[in-house]
């Protein structure tokens, strides 16, 4: 019997949806350097692939296809992600690392820590990855950044700094992890401790300086213990928390000012006909100079649906006015439980 042909096995294998995102062999994690089994922590990832309606409220910012990973935190096939991959998702496909797909549906997000949960409609027959804890990470502290695709779509690296991070889009994270070297598939990446465990999901990718001044990119992650005590609020459906203030601006800091460099459509600020280039001088009378005080003082006020008091200053003219915040749900197309 002939053996069949090494390439055309090879050229008839389905792509998957991690193909293309491997990671350099010099940056991979070896398995001798930990004490845990570094293959079974691989193998609680899996590829996370969302479709959302083309009318969809975030369709024009997100996309209507996104693709990111997940992580297997339960033997039911509970998988935790990063919200913003299934915000308003229609669909959700699981790729395991042997390429295996299992539909899956969106059980629930939390805006505050920025994490989501789905649910396999399936078993994935995958190992769960223990849900851990970062507060022990610090700077140098090794981590394995790991996506779906096994060995070779892991990073070996190491902690560089925790800050408080604040998003242009109203989001705020008191404690942000940063990693080098950075993952190419970021989104949903599996943040593995030196224990084995769970310790963090990739949020973003950023850009960072080497010792020679040069750009390098870099990932956030979220921290794992933001889960637990939202995990069962989640898994049924819930919010977790009460609605946070929404004024729908796209903000930066800049020379020690906020300033509004977009709106978002149908949201207060629009309505309040808001417009780029405006400077938000203070909130309730309280002056705000960084995103991060411009939230606090938002928050502070109460939850969603509160009156904004604002303090403006556009093109030279400073004034007060009023804006209604909102949930941002309500602008949502609300999940079908399949």
């Amino acid at each position: 019997m002939i053996p069949p042909d090494r390439r055309t096995l090879q050229e008839s294998r389905v792509p998957t949806p991690f193909d293309g995102y491997e990671v350099e062999a010099r940056l991979r994690p070896s398995a001798e350097a930990y004490r845990f089994d570094l293959d079974q922590a691989l193998a609680s990832m899996v590829a996370l692939e969302a479709k959302v309606p083309a009318d969809a409220y975030t369709a024009a910012i997100l996309g209507t296809e996104r693709v990111g990973n997940g992580a297997v935190i339960s033997p039911s096939g509970l998988v935790v992600t990063m919200a913003y991959l299934i915000t308003e998702a229609e669909e959700v496909v699981l790729t395991r690392n042997d390429g295996r797909r299992v539909p899956a549906h969106v059980l629930g997000l939390d805006a505050r820590s920025g994490l989501g949960l789905v649910q396999a409609l399936e078993p994935l027959d995958l190992p769960a990855i223990t849900l851990g804890s970062a507060r022990d990470l610090e700077p140098s502290s090794p981590i394995i950044a790991a996506g779906a695709g096994g060995r070779a779509h892991a990073v070996a690296g190491q902690v560089l700094t925790r800050i408080p991070f604040a998003g242009y889009w109203e989001y705020k994270l008191d404690d942000a992890i940063i990693t080098a070297p950075a993952h190419p598939h970021w989104s949903g990446a599996a943040l593995i401790g030196p224990k084995g465990d769970l310790v963090g999901l990739g949020s973003l990718t950023l850009e960072g300086r080497d010792q020679n001044g040069e750009a390098r990119p870099l990932n956030m992650f979220v921290p794992a213990e933001l889960l637990p005590p939202i995990l069962d609020d989640l898994a049924r459906g819930r919010s977790p928390q009460p609605p946070r203030p929404w004024l729908g601006v796209f903000a930066q800091e800049m020379e020690n000012h906020v300033v509004i460099v977009g709106v978002s459509p149908k949201g207060p600020a629009a309505r309040a006909e808001l417009r780029p280039g405006d400077l938000i001088l203070a909130i309730d009378g309280k002056p705000v100079s960084d995103l991060s005080a411009f939230y606090d003082a938002l928050w502070d006020l109460g939850e969603a649906g509160v009156t904004v008091p604002l303090k403006i200053l556009r093109e030279g003219d400073a004034f007060e006015m009023e804006v209604r915040s909102m949930d941002r749900a309500n602008l949502l197309k609300k999940r079908r439980l399949n």
